[in-house]
């Protein structure tokens, strides 16, 4: 006998059931089709109201970066706006090393029911795919996109220590001791590593990477005077810089930011042209039901279009975006062949 399974898909599978409704058997009798289409419209009103309840329960969104780096203070605003306004908590759970890989990895295997989504920069979804031998994952088959929400302005930052004021001071120093000039960052593949590895090959210097566990390890070392510089998102070190605990020399945007209006440009003040953000992007497990990444994505635009949540993620360095899944699915599809070229020009190995 043919048994419908209730489940994540029932509505796929509900609708391929009516192709042999008329042939459904108990025994050695034909079930009378009256008798199935009542109950296949309970299962399929079953459904709907699942659906329709969406959240029912707390959410869980995975990080894999370290607490306090761009995207998870982004992604601790955002969502808070989100469970306010589903009435659902949104549950941040911080799973960095391995450059995002593992806990992309969590998200790409969890159930595909809405309530495991990601927090994910693109550095996870497009740089390291494309510095690894091997993956276990691949971003554009195991994950539903949901949105782009932001993206991170970035900032050459240095130890109150450092010698250099701005981007031609470090070019400089650099040239003037090849090698010598240690830069901190979040790993090998991070945007940090990225960054710096652009701003080195552009500027014809070289610099010597020291990885960390983290954005946050790496910008508090910094700080510390343990590492002289590096390339941060702004969302991570605002609040050093507003402190005095670090130096911000140089931001990577086309013009200077509102925000710290007397920090120029790297591009004006040392790299003509060198420009770098990155993203904070919402994605699902793939197979996730299409109403619910619909529902996530709606309840996206209408957190960031709070004017509370914009200003305060604007204060931090970040571009609110709020994309659509579509968008976000082609933008990355440009991005994995954007940094494909960039890490093969810029000689970085693969691991």
């Amino acid at each position: 006998m043919h048994k419908l399974k209730i489940g994540r898909n029932l509505s796929q599978k509900a609708a391929a059931t009516l192709r042999f409704v008329p042939l459904i058997q108990m025994g050695e009798m034909m079930r009378p089709l009256y008798l199935v289409i009542p109950m296949l419209a309970l299962l399929l009103s079953h459904y709907a109201m699942a659906q329709g309840s969406y959240p029912d329960r707390p959410i869980k969104m995975i990080v894999p970066l370290a607490a306090a780096s761009a995207v998870d203070v982004a992604a601790r605003i955002v969502t808070q706006k989100m469970a306010d306004n589903m009435g659902q908590q949104v549950v941040i759970l911080n799973q960095p090393g391995a450059s995002g890989l593992i806990g992309a990895e969590a998200v790409a295997r969890a159930e595909p029911d809405g309530y495991t989504i990601g927090g994910f920069n693109d550095s996870i979804m497009t740089m390291v795919p494309n510095l690894q031998s091997k993956m276990r994952w691949d971003i554009l088959k195991d994950f539903e996109p949901v949105s782009l929400v932001a993206t991170v302005e970035w900032g050459l930052v240095a130890n109150n220590q450092a010698s250099f004021k701005n981007a031609a001071d470090l070019i400089a120093a650099a040239k003037a001791t090849p090698g010598k000039i240690d830069y901190g960052s979040g790993g090998p593949g991070s945007p940090q590593h990225l960054a710096m590895a652009m701003f080195a090959s552009a500027a014809g210097i070289s610099l010597t990477h020291v990885p960390y566990k983290g954005a946050t390890q790496a910008a508090t070392d910094i700080a510390a005077g343990q590492i002289p510089v590096g390339f941060q998102g702004l969302g991570t070190v605002a609040t050093l810089v507003r402190g005095g605990q670090l130096k911000l020399i140089g931001v990577t945007t086309e013009k200077r930011l509102s925000q710290f209006p007397d920090v120029p440009t790297v591009s004006e003040s040392g790299l003509p042209g060198f420009f770098f953000n990155s993203w904070f992007a919402i994605l699902a497990p793939a197979r996730t039901p299409k109403d619910i990444v619909v529902r996530l994505n709606a309840e996206v635009l209408k957190a960031v279009g709070d004017p509370d949540v914009r200003r305060k993620l604007e204060e931090l360095g970040f571009a609110v975006r709020g994309s659509s899944a579509e968008e976000l699915r082609a933008m990355t599809h440009d991005q994995l062949e954007k940094y494909e070229r960039v890490i093969r020009e810029t000689g970085i190995a693969k691991e």
